[in-house]
C-alpha cells in the first residue's frame, strides 16, 4: 500500500477527531512512549507553523490548542495574523508549545508590515525546534510556497520541516486529485507531504505520527539537562511548594491605538514578540504569552487598540474588538496605557474611550494600573516643564475621573527605550497581591471598634450597630457587615468604611466591595448558638459605582 493510499485509508477510518484519541491510545500502548503531560510547559519542544498568507495557519493553531483563540477570517487580500501567538498543543498524548506566525511573502518591500513580520518570524524560528510548513492543497503548489521554502532554507537550514497540505477534505475521492497535489508538493524538496484539514480534523493521526519521533528526539537531547534540573528541584522542594501556591497572574494591556501597547509587551518580555510601528491598529489578535518574573508566572495579553466597535470596522477589525473585551474580562490586572505626548497636546489625561474602559475594569472588580508611555518625547530643555507637569497632574486627574477607587497607581515609562520595565512589573504584582489579600475576622473587628468611634454620626440614636465585620472573599476583597436591628448603613457610611479600609490596610488602587446584612434580636440569639441566621435578611451589595438592595426570606 502506497503512502497516499494510507492517507485515504486513514481518512476513512479517522475522519472524526474522536477517533484520533482511540488511534493514539492504541499507538501509545504498544510503544510505551514518553509521557509529555508530565513535562513542564517551559521545557516542552516548540513547533512553529509557517506558510504563505491565507493557507489556514491560525485554523490549525486553534485545532491544536483546542480553543478558538487565534482570529480566523478569510481575507485573500489581507493578512489577519501579524504577530506570534503561542499556545500549548494537545495532539493525542503529545504536548508541545506551538507558535502561530504571520504569512510570509519573500518579495515584501523593506520596512513594510510584511517585511517586519517576516523578521519577527525569523527570530522566533531560530529558537524553535520543529517547523510545520503549511500549504493549500486546493490551490496546489503556489509560487509563494517555493519562495517560503527558499526563505526557510536560508533562515533555518538546521530544520527540515514537515510539509502539510491543508484544506484536503475536498480532494479525497477516486479521481486521484489528492495524489496529484501531493506529487506536486514534493517539488518543495522537504519530503512527502501529509494531507490534513484544520477545519474538520482530517489527517491529525498522520500529523501525530510525523511529529512524535521529532519530539521524542528533542527530549532525548535535553534529558541530561532535565536530570540536573530534577536534582536541583529536590534540594529546593520547600521553595517550589511556595511558588506553586502562587496562582498565575493574568495581566491585560489595553488602550487606544498607537499608544505603545505592543512596544510595552516587547519591553516586558525583553524580546521582539509582536509587531510594532507608527501605523495605527497593527495588533489584531489579542496576543497571550507567558513569562516568569521573580518566581511568579505572569500571563500577559496585548489587546487590539479598538475599544469600541463601529459600523466602519468590519471583518477582522470587528473580531479584534470582541476579542479585546473577552481579554479584559479574563484578566486580573488591567494595565491602561496612555500617551504622554497626547496628554500634553490635549491638556487632559484621559479621553472618553479610556475613561470608559477604566470604569469598566473597576466595575468588573479588576485591579487597575495606569501607565503613561512615551515620556522620552517630553525630555529636553524646552519640554522639561511639560515632563514635570504630566507627572504631577495625571494622578490627580485620574482620581477625579475615577473617584470610585482611590490610590490608583500611575507609572511613567518609555517602552521604546526599555525604561520603567521593573517599575511596571513591581507595581502590577503589588496591585495583584492587594487584590488577592485576605484579612482575618478578629483583626477586622478590632479595626471596626476603632474606626466606628472616630466616625461622626449625625444622629447617635440612629447609629447602626454592627455586630461584626468579616471578609467573605478575595479577588477583589469583599466584606460583609452584620448590623443589628432595622437600621442599615447608608451609602455615606459604606463610603466611610471603604475609605478607612483602604487607608488602614493599604488597599488603595483596587476595588473593594461591602455587603451588609441586617439581623433581628431573634436572629442575634440564634447566631450565638449557630452560625446560620434565620428570618428576613436585607442585603445591600455595594460595588465601587452603585449599590443594589436585595431582600430574601431564608
Amino acid at each position: 500500500m502506497t503512502w497516499i493510499q494510507k492517507l485515504i485509508f486513514s481518512h476513512k477510518l479517522n475522519f472524526a477527531e474522536k477517533s484520533l484519541d482511540v488511534n493514539v491510545r492504541g499507538f501509545c500502548t504498544l510503544t510505551k512512549p514518553l509521557d509529555f503531560t508530565q513535562i513542564q510547559i517551559m521545557r516542552l519542544p516548540t513547533v512553529v507553523i509557517l506558510g504563505r498568507p491565507n493557507v489556514g495557519k491560525s485554523a490549525l493553531f486553534n485545532r491544536l490548542i483546542r480553543r478558538r483563540e487565534a482570529l480566523v477570517y478569510n481575507t485573500p487580500d489581507d493578512h489577519v495574523t501579524r504577530d506570534i501567538r503561542e499556545g500549548v498543543a494537545k495532539l493525542g498524548d503529545l504536548r508541545f508549545r506551538v507558535l502561530d506566525s504571520a504569512g510570509l511573502e519573500a518579495e515584501a518591500s523593506s520596512g513594510s508590515i510584511l517585511h517586519r513580520t517576516a523578521s519577527i518570524t525569523a527570530n522566533v524560528l531560530a529558537r524553535s525546534h520543529i517547523a510545520l510548513f503549511l500549504t493549500d492543497a486546493r490551490a496546489g503548489l503556489h509560487p509563494l510556497d517555493l519562495e517560503v521554502g527558499k526563505w526557510l532554507r536560508k533562515h533555518a537550514p538546521q530544520i527540515k520541516p514537515i510539509v502539510a497540505m491543508n484544506k484536503s477534505e475536498s480532494l479525497f475521492d477516486v479521481s486521484g486529485s489528492l495524489a496529484a497535489a501531493a506529487y506536486e508538493m514534493c517539488r518543495l524538496g522537504f519530503g512527502d507531504p501529509i494531507a490534513i484539514s484544520a477545519e474538520t480534523g482530517l489527517g491529525m493521526p498522520d500529523l501525530y505520527t510525523s511529529l512524535r519521533p521529532l519530539l521524542e528526539d528533542y527530549m532525548l537531547h535535553v534529558s541530561n539537562d532535565e536530570g540536573a534540573q530534577d536534582n536541583r528541584s529536590d534540594e529546593d522542594s520547600s521553595s517550589l511548594d511556595i511558588d506553586k501556591s502562587k496562582l498565575p497572574l493574568q495581566l491585560a494591556i489595553v488602550g487606544r491605538p498607537n499608544v505603545g501597547k505592543s512596544t510595552l509587551l516587547n519591553a516586558l518580555l525583553q524580546e521582539d514578540r509582536v509587531l510594532v510601528g507608527p501605523e495605527a491598529g497593527l495588533t489584531r489578535d489579542s496576543i497571550r504569552t507567558q513569562f516568569e518574573f521573580q518566581g511568579r508566572t505572569i500571563y500577559l495579553v496585548d489587546t487590539a487598540g479598538w475599544l469600541q466597535r463601529t459600523k466602519q470596522e468590519k471583518g477582522a477589525a470587528s473580531l479584534s474588538v470582541m476579542q479585546s473585551r473577552k481579554s479584559l474580562l479574563r484578566a486580573h490586572i488591567i494595565a491602561l496605557v496612555l500617551d504622554a505626548e497626547e496628554i500634553v497636546n490635549a491638556r487632559r489625561s484621559m479621553k472618553h474611550a479610556e475613561v470608559v474602559i477604566a470604569r469598566r475594569a473597576v466595575e468588573e472588580g479588576r485591579g487597575l494600573v495606569v501607565i503613561v508611555n512615551k515620556m522620552d518625547l517630553l525630555r529636553g530643555k524646552h519640554k522639561s516643564s511639560s515632563y514635570e507637569k504630566v507627572m504631577e497632574v495625571v494622578p490627580q486627574e485620574i482620581q477625579t475621573v475615577i473617584p470610585q477607587v482611590t490610590g490608583i497607581p500611575v507609572v511613567f515609562i518609555s517602552a521604546l527605550e526599555g525604561r520603567g520595565r521593573a517599575a511596571v512589573l513591581h507595581q502590577v504584582i503589588d496591585t495583584y497581591e492587594k487584590w488577592c489579600s485576605r484579612l482575618s475576622t478578629a483583626r477586622l473587628n478590632r479595626w471596626l471598634q476603632k474606626v466606628m468611634s472616630r466616625h461622626s454620626w449625625k444622629d447617635q440614636a440612629a447609629q447602626p450597630k454592627i455586630k461584626y465585620f468579616t471578609q467573605v472573599k478575595a479577588r477583589p476583597p469583599t466584606f460583609v457587615a452584620f448590623v443589628r436591628g432595622k437600621t442599615r448603613l447608608s451609602d455615606t457610611d459604606i463610603r466611610f468604611l471603604t475609605k478607612s479600609l483602604k487607608e488602614d490596610f493599604d488597599l488603595g488602587g483596587i476595588p473593594i466591595r461591602i455587603m451588609q446584612r441586617s439581623i433581628t434580636k431573634k436572629d442575634d440569639n440564634a447566631t450565638s448558638k449557630s452560625s446560620h441566621s434565620v428570618g428576613k435578611v436585607v442585603e445591600r451589595i455595594v460595588s465601587d459605582k452603585r449599590s443594589i438592595l436585595v431582600e430574601s426570606q431564608s
